[in-house]
């Protein structure tokens, strides 16, 4: 009986061609149901009973649907982030879950460059400003006069720090790891990196430990004025905590991609904030990164399968 594979990845939507005939070509059946954003358990359990392996997104893949799975055997997660599959469940069932590790920090490290950049030299005010008429000199700054406080140091971690160290940045970092000492980096608990910087960056992935790491308490503590960036996962940070912060004019600002609710709701308050930078979880967008995670993605899916790609 030839495998079944379910390919709910939207990613993989625009190439769905590519998946057809490479996961064809090596003896598969291919299931593509209608994916918006993500499959939530209900949907998913709908199609998995007779599925072999999954190419998915961020899938709410959980016991549940594993339970509803009896010959699935890989989960094939198109990226890096795997924190919405159960993984201890699919272990004791024997389900390999894959992924592509590191595969967009490149691009999650110029986007967050240049949500700082934005707020430095404001050029979306200028322009506006110019746009209506008004020769009007905004204040700004250069990022060399600013402390950067970066919260998970691995691959996009390191990968920020090395731009901000371009632009002279003094650079502060946490790590739930030990990290071994880099030029240029000091290595500090969460609480002096938030007390001393103006631009706070998350890149944790998201696990007990981390969510709403950035809660009430945490935001408390960020030095008044401070940027908030987060390009990682939505619930790092507890939103209505933000909200109130942003409300109240302690925090200077934010750039969100990603949300604890996606997508974001039209009527979030997040919306009407001037000092709130918001992209639709777009922080990986890299023809180069994508076309790699497409390959990586099948690759990963056939060969725990057994199959040639």
């Amino acid at each position: 009986m030839k495998p079944k594979i379910l390919v709910s990845a939207p990613y993989a939507i625009p190439v769905i061609d590519d998946y057809y005939s490479q996961l064809e070509a090596a003896g598969c059946v291919v299931k593509v149901p209608p994916v918006k954003e993500r499959l939530e358990e209900a949907e998913l359990l709908e199609l998995v009973g007779d599925i072999t392996g999954i190419i998915c997104g961020d899938d709410k893949i959980t016991e549940r649907v594993l339970d509803g799975a009896p010959s699935l055997k890989v989960i094939s997660k198109w990226g890096t982030g795997i924190d919405s599959i159960d993984k201890k469940a699919a272990a004791a069932r024997g389900i390999q879950v894959l992924n592509t590790p590191e595969a967009f920090s490149e691009c999650v490290a110029d986007t967050v460059l240049a949500s700082m950049l934005t707020f430095a030299r404001r050029p979306g005010e200028q322009t506006a400003l110019m746009r209506s008429g008004k020769w009007e000199k905004l204040p700004c700054f250069t990022l060399g006069e600013k402390t950067l406080g970066i919260v998970g140091f691995g691959s996009c971690g390191r990968a920020v720090a090395k731009r901000a160290q371009g632009f002279g940045m003094t650079i502060l970092a946490n790590d739930i790891l030990e990290i071994a000492p880099r030029a240029g980096i000091r290595m500090t608990n969460l609480e002096t990196l938030l007390g001393e910087s103006d631009f706070v960056t998350l890149h944790t992935d998201l696990n007990p430990s981390s969510e709403h790491l950035i809660n009430e308490a945490a935001l408390a503590e960020m030095k008044p004025g401070a940027i908030l960036i987060n390009a990682a996962r939505g619930p790092i940070i507890k939103e209505s905590a933000l909200i109130a912060a942003l409300t109240s004019g302690s925090l200077g600002g934010a750039a969100l991609d990603v949300y604890e609710h996606e997508p974001l709701a039209e009527d979030s308050p997040l919306r009407k904030f001037d000092n709130v930078l918001l992209a639709p979880h777009n922080a990986n967008s890299s023809p180069r990164a994508h076309a790699h995670v497409h390959s990586n993605t099948i690759s990963n899916l056939l060969n725990a399968l057994g199959l040639t790609p």
